[in-house]
């Protein structure tokens, strides 16, 4: 009884102490709560954006993933890497293989000399992948006021938001609203930072870097700032998912024969049961076999009624 008793009284002491800190937190919460920020009031969601490849039964559209490559190729490699990419990648959206060697000779990538055996560059192969820009993450810093550009091969999955997220922040950037000066005068963007609501904490290193006519399609398409900002946030769609085609037929093959094993199954379960006759046996206490039994098991215990 004694250690029952300790044991109700611990625990009735820890059923206090988690009250008491329970209605301690809320009295600190009502007496000061907390602080509004500006990203609470001005953060904006992704702008709406619709490409090819969305849902079950999309695909991509190498036109335009091509011409996102040409967006990264001559604006976005100058500070982000693609590091998860080779160029025998480019195979999966539409370039043939003297194509790929063509481009892949562009690039210079990082090698030794075997003569010296010192760091050199050579022409990219296409076995290689995308090279970095910078050496590494302090010479990336260095060149950029501190802000390490992120690898943009797997953006796409790593932002809440998907291409959606890449797309507002590529065509977000904007002056810093009065009102919000007016109501948090404190939040002012600092230097070398840039103001954009679709940025968490609103104001983002990287400057807007499409303004349109930054790239000249061969197709014709316009080069508007909107349209580079769509087909680069497809083409870091297909670096993120380069399988995405191929996952989505899968699919489509593997629920037509769902389906049509389904229907196979329904029609033969009618075929061989369709006639057959239900019956229902009763059980139970008032059962006249259970009657019986009980009756011999009471005899047999002397049991009398």
């Amino acid at each position: 009884m004694f250690v029952r008793g300790l044991k109700y009284l611990i625990g009735l002491g820890f059923a206090f102490v988690l009250l008491l800190a329970l209605f301690t937190g809320i009295a600190g919460y009502v007496k000061n709560p907390p602080v509004p920020l500006p990203q609470d009031e001005f953060h904006k969601d992704p702008k709406p954006l619709h490409l090819a490849s969305d849902g079950p039964f999309g695909k991509f559209d190498n036109r335009q993933v091509q011409r996102g490559l040409q967006v990264y190729s001559e604006v976005c490699k100058a500070c982000h890497s693609l590091k998860l990419v080779a160029f025998y990648d480019l195979k999966q959206i539409g370039y043939d293989d003297a194509e790929v060697k063509a481009f892949a000779s562009q690039w210079q990538v990082p090698d030794i000399n075997p003569d010296t055996g010192e760091p050199s560059t050579r022409k990219g192969l296409p076995a290689d992948h995308f090279p970095s820009p910078f050496a590494n993450d302090v010479a990336a810093r260095a060149a950029n006021n501190n802000a390490l550009p992120p690898d943009l091969s797997d953006i796409v999955k790593a932002r809440e938001g998907g291409a959606a997220y890449v797309y507002s922040i590529l065509t977000g950037y904007q002056n810093q609203p009065a009102a919000l000066l007016q109501k948090f005068p404190t939040a002012k963007t600092p230097p070398n930072l840039h103001y954009n609501p679709y940025f968490a904490s609103l104001n983002i290193a990287m400057p807007q870097m499409l303004h349109g006519g930054e790239v000249t399609y061969a197709d014709g398409t316009p080069n508007t700032a909107d349209q580079e900002a769509k087909d680069v946030a497809a083409f870091l769609v297909w670096t993120s998912q380069p399988d995405l085609n191929r996952r989505h037929a899968a699919g489509i093959a593997v629920a037509i024969f769902l389906a049509f094993a389904a229907i196979l199954g329904f029609l033969a379960y009618h075929q061989l049961w369709g006639e057959a006759k239900r019956s229902v046996r009763l059980t139970g206490p008032l059962d006249p076999e259970n009657q019986v039994k009980r009756a011999r098991a009471s005899r047999k215990a002397g049991v009398k009624g």
